[in-house]
């Protein structure tokens, strides 16, 4: 997500940073260099020329600047002008305040409306909610199965009529159900098409109407760069859309429809899609996007996913445990799984300010299979061992080699690992007392 982007903007200014005093003429050709960037990355050339006029107003006479670098408060501004072009401030879900409170899907076929219907029904269940999940695509194959299936995973449950295919009813049965069992929240995953038409705009109109949604949701492709855009203003001028969840941003790495999206709608974008997991779902932050295009990292992100995905009782458990005892072979394992939890090793990257590209390259070449080969080794130890590493002479870890189907080297490494965890957990102990 943005990685060309973000590249070719760093390159810009550490070509001005590396300059230490700028003139006048440095910060233009600076400018006409970030025009460049973000016409590659495919943001339109309105919003472009827009978002470079507000730029220029703001760092005529920066040059002269003494006590901050210009170079750095010329970024700080691009920074705040990013911030304002990605939609300026956090924008959540309206609730209403007489539950249930009615979301409406809507998008082309293919944007990702049956996977995003459920990964919003997971994250408002995370947060204490009772979601109800209405199947209202009846032209799709399948979708009503989907739909259902992925309700199954994550317990949520789904509405569904297979007797008729009149939307309008369906939909309207849905939120009667909802109301009945009390739910506070359902989402109604309408049909797309292959293009917009007038008889699906109508259709989506009608279903509208007849439910009153509080938020209409557009989900829409990231990976089409302008031309979710143009969807989007379709979508907004035929409904009235009041967000837009951008799927597939893991895989863009331009990020042009999300620089352009609410420039040309002024919809916020609400959340955006990062993986195919029921859980790649985030929230959308103007201020740290912006942070994250700059490489300046988004630490705050990382620390809510840590405290969604950690779990506290566990983490408790281990810390008690570290201190009387000290940790063991199963405790690294588990701590290690914990970890896993965040995602990536490129994505937690990603989050963390000053990373580069070289890191990012590094963490790419990452086995993904790594934490499965740790476990298959930790595994293959009798409890005695995990319980005490300094057991495992030569022989032992021989095989334990074996019985994981892992190379030595593999196990020494794990175990070497293990030793620089201990220690750093004996020195925060150590600190705590």
């Amino acid at each position: 997500m943005f990685a060309e982007l973000s590249e070719k903007l760093e390159a810009t200014f550490a070509k001005l940073r590396g300059r230490g005093v700028l003139t006048e003429a440095d910060i233009k050709d600076g400018l006409r260099e970030v025009r460049r960037v973000l016409l590659e990355a495919d943001v339109s050339f309105q919003l472009t020329r827009e978002f470079l006029e507000r730029v220029e107003r703001r760092a005529v006479g920066i040059a002269q600047l003494k006590t901050v670098s210009p170079a750095q408060q010329l970024v700080k501004i691009v920074y705040d002008e990013l911030t304002v072009m990605l939609g300026e401030k956090r924008e959540g879900l309206k609730m209403s305040t007489l539950p249930p409170t009615v979301i409406m899907m809507v998008g082309l076929q293919g944007s990702g409306k049956t996977t995003s219907s459920a990964k919003l029904a997971r994250k408002l269940k995370g947060e204490g909610r009772a979601v109800r999940l209405v199947a209202a695509d009846v032209y799709r194959p399948a979708a009503i199965d989907q739909l259902e299936t992925l309700g199954k995973d994550l317990d949520v449950p789904v509405y569904a009529d297979r007797t008729t295919t009149d939307v309008v009813r369906i939909a309207r049965a849905g939120v009667e159900q909802a109301r009945k069992e009390r739910d506070r929240v359902v989402i109604i995953d309408t049909a797309g098409r292959l293009q917009i038409d007038e008889s699906m705009m109508d259709e989506l109109r009608r279903v509208k109407d007849a439910v009153q949604p509080d938020e209409i949701l557009l989900v829409a492709d990231g990976m089409t760069g302008q031309d979710a855009v143009r969807i989007a203003q379709g979508f907004n001028d035929a409904l009235g859309v009041t967000g837009v969840i951008l799927t597939k941003m893991d895989g863009d790495a331009r990020g042009g429809a999300a620089l352009s999206i609410y420039g040309a709608t002024k919809k916020p974008i609400k959340y955006i899609g990062v993986g195919e997991k029921s859980d790649a779902l985030e929230e959308f932050h103007p201020d740290r996007m912006a942070g994250r295009i700059l490489q300046q990292g988004d630490v705050l992100t990382l620390v809510e996913k840590a405290q969604e995905s950690f779990d506290a009782d566990e983490a408790k458990r281990l810390e008690k445990k570290v201190r009387k005892e000290g940790m063991d072979l199963q405790d690294f394992l588990g701590a290690m799984k914990q970890m896993e939890k965040l995602g990536s090793m490129q994505n937690i990257l990603k989050m963390l300010p000053g990373v580069n590209t070289k890191m990012m390259k590094q963490a790419s070449q990452v086995d993904p299979k790594r934490m499965r080969h740790l476990e298959a080794i930790v595994l293959s130890m009798t409890k005695a061992e995990r319980k005490d590493p300094s057991l495992l002479n030569g022989s032992r870890r021989a095989r334990v080699a074996k019985g994981c189907g892992r190379p030595v080297s593999e196990v020494n490494r794990l175990l070497e690992q293990f030793r620089e965890m201990q220690k750093m957990m004996k020195k925060m102990s150590a600190a705590r007392r």
